[in-house]
């Protein structure tokens, strides 16, 4: 968000919260994209804010509800206030339990365990949700469009476009088993708690094969989860390379030095295998 937007949804946020009876009188700045990431003080409450109409809250927090009563290793949405999306002056705000991060790493054994046993309990959850190839195509549409990708060079366009259709079309024929994924799960959707690896920011949610989710998390991770088609996942690995890079590309995007990480994956795609994981992309990088 641009830090004018920042001031409001703070004061949206911090607003909210005391309607509710929590004590919020400040807010840290935990991470700041598309939507914003707070800690709300002294009631220590996180708080996810987003432009109204730029989210699927009401989604994500049923969807918490479900997964946390089978027991899902999932961040639990804050007890002291209704399970709801708040609204307030253009922004909507859902409040979630703080879990202090006791490391800023989980290991790696622990991180495939947790993703193992979110994805059995996801299994149990009848929710309809979006199909992975959704997101693949709400790519392909950023790509087409040069209005939504002006600086985009022509070549690189036709080259990103080809690539996230032949790799649709190759996952698709592979027919593989889908379920509900988490469709992010990288390691800044991991907070490492006293209670273990949980899973936050479920908005992406979708259906689709393990192998996709697999695809966002690092390379030693993913070396502790049973049964993984090798030959799936490197076509996930690229899709999700190409469909990042689609984003980063697009007007308006404010990853931070997203047009840094756009070029660096678009080099990736044409370097070819082995297909890099995204952390080692931001470690090559310089980070974000």
């Amino acid at each position: 968000m641009e830090m004018t937007d920042v001031t409001r949804a703070i004061a949206a946020a911090t607003s909210i919260a005391v309607s509710v009876g929590l004590a919020a009188d400040g807010a840290i700045v935990l991470h700041n994209s598309n939507k914003l990431a707070l800690r709300l003080t002294p009631c220590d409450v996180f708080a996810r804010v987003a432009h109204v109409g730029e989210e699927v809250a009401r989604f994500e927090v049923e969807l918490a509800q479900r997964l946390a009563e089978v027991g899902c290793p999932v961040c639990p949405l804050e007890p002291r206030a209704a399970p709801r999306v708040y609204t307030r002056d253009g922004f909507a705000v859902t409040l979630w339990t703080y879990c202090e991060p006791v490391s800023p790493h989980t290991a790696p054994v622990d991180y495939a365990k947790a993703l193992e046993q979110l994805h059995a309990g996801m299994r149990g959850v009848d929710m309809p949700s979006p199909r992975f190839t959704d997101r693949i195509s709400e790519a392909e549409e950023v790509v087409a469009d040069p209005d939504r990708s002006p600086e985009l060079a022509d070549a690189e366009r036709v080259f990103l476009g080809g690539r996230l259709a032949s790799l649709r079309r190759a996952i698709d024929e592979r027919g593989a088993v889908e379920q509900l994924l988490h469709g992010e799960p990288h390691p800044g959707n991991v907070l490492s708690t006293t209670n273990g690896p949980l899973f936050i920011d479920l908005e992406t949610c979708c259906r689709g094969p393990v192998e996709f989710d697999l695809a966002h998390v690092p390379e030693a991770v993913w070396e502790h989860y049973p049964n993984v088609d090798q030959g799936l996942l490197d076509e996930c690995r690229q899709v999700v390379l190409a469909m990042v890079a689609a984003w980063r590309w697009e007007l308006g995007d404010q990853f931070p030095n997203g047009r840094r990480f756009g070029e660096g994956l678009l080099r990736a795609l044409h370097d070819g295998p082995p297909w890099p994981t995204l952390d080692t992309l931001h470690e090559r990088l310089g980070g974000p």
